[in-house]
């Protein structure tokens, strides 16, 4: 008589492996859902775990999407270093910086709408990792436009924190019909608009035509 074959076993991860699941799952269930309807009872199903599993590694569901949003802000911060050594310029460079600031935010919406919504009003927004990795991230562009100013290729007339403010609420009020779903938005026209009216305010000198949107989005 042939011998049954013996029961699959799901093959034990180690705790980082089984966090970086979790994440990854529910990061996916993200994209998908939006993260007002995530419930940790799903992501446990689609990872295969129970959902005290969930909560050995994670305080609550909230804490999960922290961490989610996090890790997303440290993909950000990355992608950015690496066309930091590639791109040349002040203009070039701040159109990127303006470019890739929209362009997360097409890629995921669920994970900006999270955390514009509901981290950034919270209290004790300014306490958490993500509130760093934000300073780090707009940070960025404080350095190009210091970097401008010191170098004269920008007025000193106009404070590099207003700068920074004005980049950032035009980023806002291009992305924020896209986030409610009534609308859409060119990553291209507005990284264009947005890098081309700060620079030729704070140009000391008047911008030559052809060097007008030379980075390759």
């Amino acid at each position: 008589m042939p011998h049954s074959p013996p029961p699959r076993v799901r093959n034990r991860l180690s705790p980082d492996e089984r966090i970086s699941e979790i994440m990854a799952i529910t990061r996916q269930m993200l994209s998908e859902k939006g993260y007002e309807k995530i419930i940790t009872s799903e992501v446990a199903d689609r990872c295969g775990i129970s959902e005290a599993t969930i909560y050995k590694y994670f305080a609550s569901k909230r804490d999960l999407l922290v961490r989610v949003a996090e890790q997303w802000f440290e993909e950000i911060l990355a992608v950015d270093d690496q066309h930091a050594t590639t791109t040349k310029g002040i203009r070039d460079r701040l159109r990127r910086l303006v470019w890739e600031s929209l362009a997360v935010v097409r890629k995921e919406p669920s994970l900006t709408r999270f955390v514009l919504m509901e981290l950034r009003s919270d209290p004790s927004y300014r306490s958490m990792h993500i509130y760093t990795l934000n300073r780090k991230f707009t940070g960025k562009i404080s350095a190009v436009l210091n970097q401008a100013v010191k170098t004269g290729e920008f007025r000193n007339d106009v404070p590099v924190s207003l700068l920074r403010d004005m980049i950032f609420g035009c980023i806002e009020h291009q992305i924020w019909t896209f986030l409610r779903g009534e609308g859409d938005f060119s990553v291209d026209l507005a990284a264009d608009g947005i890098s081309n009216v700060i620079y030729r305010g704070m140009a000391t000198t008047r911008p030559a035509p052809e060097s007008q949107n030379q980075v390759s989005a």
